[in-house]
């Protein structure tokens, strides 16, 4: 003999039924009232609803949400989720003719309807965020074209160049991360309704006309993919994870640049925090935080995405309610990292007596007199990189300038060839130059000024044309609200 019991289980209306409900409420209700609205209008323009029934479910829906305050519903148990919910209130109103709003459709094209809706709006404003940064970024490197940095690999002095060549390569990064991101924002844009549970219906519903209703470009195609199909799901989530993998480099070099030993960078006031002990600290604990909170969004997305692997290809709800809700974190802490970067870059400086002593001190310049001797003096490359190694150990041995090593360069030269330089000091001087080593760096993606102004160019051109595109997919959903409310008022 089965014992029975009553639905819900105390503990299973806890830990999963209600927060679920309030999940609904803090997130879909909105959506839940758009896709209501668009489907009453579809069946009454199919025919497949009478004009009479029609009208009469559109005054109960517009009398539910008129008198009905979604903040204070509470999960009571009586109906198992807010979809009943909501369908007991049309069956009080009108019977059971309030249940033939849920002809042809199913909870399950409902419900990944419902999750684009939400991530296509938060994937919008993460976008602004990004294009946000970029434009910061684009005009803080415009501003520091000719102003000279240590540039660092392995950790070590390498080469000088501009802070804006080096923040227009991060530029190049953020602008590819936005065209990945914006390929998965175009995956939102395909509509799930008309899928119902699994095979569409045996009603003549019309696909295109809900897609259209709700803002979506078009139906998605096939309809167990539409209930079943999670890419939407990790291809976005991976398209933001990789955004905050990548300015957490960025992030790094800050870091670095602006420790006491390296000094290249400096922070205002206004974004430096002070010991409660130590009177000479100066903390720039913002970096600290958008360490964290880089890592912290990286690590949400990671857990959406692994949530869904080796799930079963069917609705599951591995890839719904709490899960998407789950998602929702990365949103919050990636939108608090892309705007406290955009404060802080613009802001920050570089100190340019540090960037001179290290310049001098790393004698950074070397690459190109090994350059040059090759071009003016004729040496084989190997012949000149020796002379030149050997002309930066005695430099640094003896903690001076390059510029000032004009003897030791030329008696190094002589004892390697056999010869004497036909460089004189003043060639020398040019060799071994900062500045100079940059302006004769002008090939494409080079920190020459001309390379770097067309390169400039470029990303202005790229921001332009990733703005437009999420510009006409909102104007797309506005204009459909405009189409649904319409269309929906003339049932009414």
């Amino acid at each position: 003999m089965t014992e029975s019991s009553v639905f819900p289980d105390p503990v299973y209306r806890e830990t999963v039924l209600e927060p679920l409900f309030e999940g609904v409420k803090a997130n879909y209700a909105a959506g839940m009232a758009a896709i209501n609205r668009a489907h009453l209008i579809m069946l009454a323009e199919t025919g497949i609803l009478p004009a009479k029934d029609a009208s009469a479910i559109a005054h109960a829906l517009h009398d539910i949400e008129a008198k009905a305050d979604i903040r204070d519903l509470t999960y009571t148990g009586q109906y198992e989720d807010f979809f009943f919910q909501l369908e007991a209130e049309l069956l009080k109103r009108l019977g059971d003719r309030g249940s033939a709003l849920h002809m042809a459709r199913s909870r399950n094209d409902i419900d990944h309807t419902l999750f684009r809706l939400a991530l296509r709006e938060r994937t919008h404003l993460m976008l602004g965020e990004l294009h946000g940064l970029a434009e910061a970024l684009i005009s803080k490197a415009t501003s520091e074209a000719e102003t000279l940095i240590v540039a660092y690999t392995h950790g070590q002095p390498a080469q000088p160049t501009t802070f804006g060549h080096y923040l227009g390569a991060i530029i190049e990064v953020i602008l590819r991360d936005a065209q990945r991101l914006d390929a998965a924002a175009d995956t939102l844009e395909c509509c799930p309704m008309g899928a119902a549970a699994i095979t569409t219906s045996g009603f003549p519903i019309d696909r295109e006309r809900m897609a259209e209703l709700l803002g979506f470009e078009k139906p998605l195609l096939n309809s167990y993919g539409c209930i079943a199909a999670v890419d939407y799901i990790t291809g976005l989530y991976s398209a933001i994870k990789l955004v905050f993998i990548h300015l957490g480099r960025l992030i790094q070099d800050l870091q670095f640049w602006s420790a006491f030993e390296v000094g290249q960078l400096n922070f205002p006031d206004s974004l430096v925090q002070i010991s409660s002990i130590m009177p000479q600290k100066r903390n720039p604990v913002p970096i600290e935080h958008l360490r964290h909170l880089a890592s912290t969004t990286a690590g949400r997305c990671d857990m959406i995405v692994g949530t869904m692997h080796n799930t079963p290809f069917t609705d599951m709800n591995d890839s719904e309610g709490e899960v998407q809700q789950a998602g929702y974190a990365a949103f919050q802490s990636g939108s608090r990292t892309l705007r406290l970067l955009t404060a802080l870059v613009p802001a920050c400086r570089i100190n340019g007596e540090r960037v001179s002593r290290s310049t001098d001190a790393a004698c950074i310049t070397i690459t190109e007199l090994s350059d040059t001797l090759v071009r003016e003096e004729g040496l084989n490359p190997r012949q000149a990189h020796s002379v030149a190694a050997t002309v930066a150990k005695a430099v640094i041995r003896d903690e001076k300038a390059l510029a000032e090593a004009y003897d030791t360069f030329a008696a190094t030269f002589t004892a390697a060839t056999g010869r004497d330089t036909a460089l004189d000091d003043t060639a020398f001087q040019a060799a071994v130059s900062a500045k100079e080593f940059v302006a004769r760096r002008e090939r494409p993606g080079g920190p020459g000024p001309l390379a770097l102004r067309a390169a400039f160019d470029g990303y202005g051109g790229i921001l332009s044309e990733l703005r437009n595109r999420d510009r006409a997919r909102v104007e797309r959903h506005s204009k459909a609200n405009e189409r649904l409310a319409a269309a929906f008022s003339s049932l009414m």
